[in-house]
């Protein structure tokens, strides 16, 4: 434990799952007692620094994982919080044993498993697209076929795309557009089984909120500028306009999930006439620093109301006092854009000047490339880096994210 953080001995004794730096300088800085508990390549960072910390590898789950679980109960762990995708299980697993809640080992499956996330959305009254399993190319292209045939396209009339998405993998990875049959013969066989869904035209958003005692304590809406690309927050005006509608379905999702306690960060899309559709819901952090541009627009640190949310020593008096109010609380308007080379081959690292010098600019965190030739991005790839950009005008955010896309960063 380092020696300058003081906890309360009344509230809950928490362990991470995953290695954020941002996570623990967050929890250095509150109130819970926590452990870290991560792969053993962390040991010699958590000693330097003196990061209370428990080894573990997150494999699959197997009959080994009831011995974390009753490791961090001997230890006096109250609850277990997820960073990452990979950890979700492990956190439902853990907590199933130290809040004696088998129910929410199975509720951790649902967060992870596209396919049975969808059927119970369904079965809770959300709207979802067509989606199916495929095992195979030929149930890709027979779903194609179908969902094409339903939407009554004549011969000749360009297919509507369907998507494609690894089963247990964080958002963007494994996500490809298939919209011919030639492209899934592109698709490698280990990718298999993977789950399809039709294409739903609107316009999609993020979610990130957090709950507690089964209510929504604090709601932000992310808004993607380019998928993949951007986001900021809060939105948009034009956006928050849907804000009663979207409470209203995280609502359900609380009621459909059985969610109690946490944070979800679920993925809709509003169509042209008003109708919501959800996409996916994940039961962590969101990827693109959004904890960061939501600590930079409204000044409270996520990851510590994340500990509050999951914390069952928690009081009313003290999650409220911890939230500022959702879009008025905020100072201003922050952003950022993943950086991807726009050319084959780079040789170096160069800021555009007019991003530089625009008064929304902060910082980036771009590296010179490791490497010339830059490799063709599969589905939606990994960004090189992120730049962060900050102000007080919704609509001058937006279309400064949306002109990065045209600048080289790398030249």
């Amino acid at each position: 434990m380092s020696s300058t953080h003081k906890y309360n001995p009344d509230k809950g004794y928490v362990a991470m799952l995953g290695w954020s730096l941002s996570a623990i300088e967050a929890l250095d800085k509150f109130d819970r007692r926590y452990v870290i508990v991560a792969p053993d390549w962390a040991e010699t960072y958590c000693k330097e620094h003196d990061i209370p910390y428990i080894p573990w590898n997150f494999e699959r789950l197997n009959d080994r994982s009831v011995e974390i679980a009753q490791r961090l109960k001997e230890e006096g762990v109250d609850v277990a919080i997820p960073l990452f995708e990979e950890t979700v299980e492990w956190a439902g697993a853990i907590n199933s044993v130290l809040l004696d809640n088998p129910r929410l080992l199975g509720q951790s499956i649902l967060f992870r498993d596209k396919a049975l996330m969808k059927r119970r959305a369904q079965l809770g009254g959300i709207r979802v697209g067509i989606f199916e399993e495929a095992h195979d190319k030929g149930d890709v292209i027979r779903f194609l076929k179908r969902v094409n045939q339903t939407l009554l396209k004549l011969d000749g009339d360009p297919n509507d795309p369907i998507h494609l998405k690894a089963f247990d993998k964080a958002g963007c990875l494994g996500h490809r557009v298939i919209r011919t049959p030639d492209e899934v013969d592109m698709i490698p066989d280990e990718e298999f089984p993977v789950l399809m869904e039709s294409h739903l035209d609107g316009w999609e958003f993020a979610v990130e909120a957090w709950i507690h005692n089964g209510k929504i304590r604090f709601l932000n809406i992310s808004e993607y500028v380019t998928l993949g690309y951007s986001v900021f927050v809060p939105a948009t005006p034009e956006l928050e306009k849907y804000r009663e509608a979207i409470t209203k379905q995280i609502e359900k999702l609380i009621k459909a999930f059985d969610i109690d306690f946490g944070f979800v960060h679920p993925e809709y899309f509003v169509t042209s006439d008003g109708e919501m559709y959800f996409g996916e819901v994940a039961y962590r952090p969101p990827g693109f620093k959004v904890f960061e541009l939501l600590e930079r627009a409204y000044g409270f640190n996520a990851y510590q109301g994340m500990v509050l949310a999951f914390d069952p020593k928690t009081t009313e008096e003290e999650i409220t006092a911890f939230f500022p109010e959702e879009v008025v609380g905020a100072k201003g308007y922050a952003g950022c854009f993943g950086v991807y080379p726009r050319r084959r081959v780079v040789s170096k690292l160069e800021i555009p000047q007019e991003t530089e010098q625009h008064a929304y600019f902060e910082s980036h965190e771009l590296h010179e490339p490791l490497e010339q030739t830059v490799t063709k991005r599969t589905a939606f790839g990994t960004h090189w880096g992120l730049v962060y950009f900050f102000g007080d005008d919704p609509h001058t955010m937006r279309d400064l994210l949306k002109h990065q896309e045209d600048l080289d960063f790398y030249v």
